[in-house]
């Protein structure tokens, strides 16, 4: 069973379209769309936006619907020049950028007393979405790299060069680093995909709009091939 993540409705409404046998499940004020896409089991959820959000729905996927893996698919914004808006970010790894406990003696993004703060993806999973995105959509470009998170729409030019600079981020969003530690420390490989529907900065606000439905668009062709190749 394959756990598939958005943190909102127009990232995963049609997905669930697609889908056959469908049995909604309610928990935690949000409903989980369990049955086949391509004849694969999948459970589909809106998370709503947030990492506190992402996190419980990824517990949930894992205590009660028994997924092997998840996939967040959803829109970034850039933090990379060479990655326009259209481009899909597939994550190597993850971790949260607003976590800061600097005044106990550790780095930045590090969470206190954890042996893992950046949490790395499966790595068959990543080759696979390259694959496909080749193949269905070959007029955009597939990154692999580093997906930073928190709880912050980014907006600002001075603040994305901080996180470029304290991060090496190829984009940023608001959920993807927390379920990729709810998926480490369930134990089942994970990946994020993103696709990039601005470019993090001043611009953000113009571009957001506009770019939405394209940015998703892409990510619903991403992974629609690759459960058809699971």
């Amino acid at each position: 069973m394959l756990g598939i993540i958005g943190a909102m409705d127009v990232e995963v409404t049609k997905v669930k379209e697609q889908m056959t046998q469908v049995e909604i499940t309610e928990k935690a004020g949000m409903e989980f769309y369990s049955g086949l896409w391509h004849e694969k089991p999948v459970t589909v959820v809106r998370s709503g936006i947030g990492k506190v959000n992402a996190a419980i729905c990824a517990q949930i996927l894992v205590d009660l619907f028994h997924v092997d893996a998840i996939i967040n698919t959803g829109i970034a914004g850039s933090l990379k020049a060479e990655i326009n808006i259209g481009d899909v970010v597939l994550s190597t790894d993850a971790l949260q950028h607003d976590v800061d406990a600097r005044g106990f003696g550790y780095a930045l993004g590090v969470i206190p007393q954890m042996k893992e703060s950046d949490f790395k993806a499966d790595e068959k999973l990543i080759a696979l979405a390259q694959e496909c995105c080749l193949q269905v959509c070959p007029d955009i470009r597939a990154f692999a790299g580093r997906v930073i998170s928190g709880d912050q729409f980014i907006s600002d030019k001075e603040k994305k060069n901080q996180l470029v600079r304290e991060f090496q981020g190829f984009c940023t969003e608001m959920e993807g680093a927390a379920i990729a530690q709810s998926a480490y420390l369930n134990g089942i490989p994970f990946l994020i995909i993103r696709a990039i529907s601005d470019k993090a900065d001043d611009s953000a606000t113009m571009d957001y709009p506009a770019f939405e439905a394209k940015a998703v668009e892409n990510s619903v062709k991403l992974l629609s091939a690759m459960v058809q190749h699971m």
